[in-house]
């Protein structure tokens, strides 16, 4: 049965990929990005999806995204929260967090709370990596210090925020499906500073776009999926422990909800 499938980072790389599959498969798929010229080629790429423009550092755009999807959408199957990148040197959003954690954690953690009620019976996929076991998240602490920053920590902690994010959610919406994965390291423009963009774009043993969009597509229309499990492969895996702790999770949870102004 055709499922309406909402992707976010889907202009280019895993997500770009798994809308092209998804779509050719007769489901509809939403395609979010940031880039009016990047998403008219990947809707066109998609069969002509419909697609929805906003920038994760800014939370007021989140919550337009979500008011658009809600006007669209009597029913979303599937959120598949996979924008988010690796930000070179510090830098704080408007909204006056760091910038890695707010586009990989808190905004997709807000735009899930916006759309939870279309989402009852849904899943929700975080698209994480095993890069969380480089960074652990702060609760009280989403600020972040310019001195101390380090990009690939950062992100990693992200990371762990995303595997924290589905696991809280399971334990909280019983309703709604919540998993995170690794896509594997994926031969993409990904990447904070040359040299890392380098190893991403030419390193020889990187899973291409098109094999971590089909994992993201198996997530995506598979119907007995763990509720709150980590996915590697088409495996459940068990993160590192700071990913893996109930009570960390349920911190991050209530400064998440307090930093973007939900409520249960």
């Amino acid at each position: 049965m055709p499922r309406t499938i909402v992707i976010t980072g889907a202009s280019s790389g895993v997500g770009l990929a798994a809308a092209e599959q998804l779509a050719a498969a007769g489901h509809e798929v939403a395609l979010v990005g940031r880039t009016p010229e990047r998403l008219e080629a990947a809707a066109r790429a998609a069969g002509n999806a419909r697609t929805f423009r906003a920038d994760f550092e800014d939370l007021d755009q989140v919550r337009d995204l979500a008011a658009q999807l809600l006007e669209a959408y009597p029913r979303i199957d599937v959120l598949a929260n996979n924008a988010g990148g690796m930000v070179e040197h510090y830098r704080r959003t408007k909204d006056g967090f760091e910038a890695t954690i707010q586009s990989n954690h808190l905004a997709p953690f807000l735009l899930t709370h916006l759309l939870r009620d279309r989402l009852t019976g849904g899943t929700v996929i975080g698209t994480s990596s095993q890069a969380h076991m480089r960074g652990a998240p702060d609760p009280a602490d989403l600020t972040g210090d310019p001195g101390r920053y380090q990009s690939f920590p950062a992100y990693g902690a992200a990371k762990a925020a995303n595997i924290l994010f589905a696991a809280e959610a399971a334990r909280r919406w019983p309703e709604i499906t919540s998993v995170s994965f690794h896509p594997g390291v994926v031969r993409t423009n990904f990447g904070a500073g040359k040299a890392i963009r380098f190893f991403y774009k030419y390193a020889p043993f990187l899973v291409t776009p098109e094999k971590a969009g089909a994992l993201l597509t198996w997530l995506a229309t598979d119907d007995h999926l763990a509720d709150g499990a980590y996915y590697v492969g088409h495996e459940v895996k068990t993160p590192a422990r700071h990913a893996n702790d109930p009570a960390l999770a349920a911190r991050l949870w209530e400064a998440s909800a307090e930093a973007t102004g939900v409520r249960e």
